[in-house]
Order: C-alpha cells, then structure tokens, then sequence
C-alpha cells in the first residue's frame, strides 16, 4: 500500500511539473525596443534636412511625394482644362 501510494504521489507530481509554467518560459528574452537598424544611416525628420530626402523617415518621404504627385495631377488637370468654356443650350454659338 504505501508503494502503490509513492507511485501515485510521485505521478501526481510529474504532472503538475508538466503542466505548471516554468519560471524561464515567462520571461522576455528579446524586445522591440532595438531602436530599428544600428547599421544604416540615422534617419531625421524632414524639417531637420529638408534638401536630403535620403536621409529622411520613411513616412515623411511618402508624405512628400504623395503631396507632390498629387499637386502635379491637380496642375496638369488645370492647365488642360482652363481654356474651355460651357455652351449655354439653346443659344447658337456667337460669330465675334
């Protein structure tokens, strides 16, 4: 009786110990907090060196170039389109 209880209780054991967390497998080994890439150049905000885009983040170079290819799209839209003018229905073009 006693071998059959040591038996049990020491079953009862390696369970527990396999089901239970360990201690190391709660601890973060490696963050995010790196700091991005050591090995490149150091990227700075666009008002910090506006006539170096290489050196700029990345999201303020997009800014940037979404900004500008939108305005050349806008400006070559006007342009196209300034010098015509609406016909008013009904009415026969003048001869002037």
């Amino acid at each position: 009786m006693a071998a059959w209880t040591a038996v049990a209780a020491r079953q009862a054991s390696n369970m527990t110990r396999l089901s239970s967390p360990k201690p190391h497998s709660l601890l973060q080994r490696r963050g995010m907090g790196g700091g991005g890439d050591p090995h490149g150049p150091l990227k700075v905000n666009i008002w910090e060196d506006p006539m170096s885009p290489s050196r700029w983040k990345e999201e303020h170079f997009v800014i940037v170039s979404l900004a500008g290819w939108g305005a050349f799209i806008y400006g070559t839209y006007k342009f196209f389109t300034k010098g015509k003018k609406e016909e008013k229905v009904g009415e026969a073009p003048s001869k002037a």
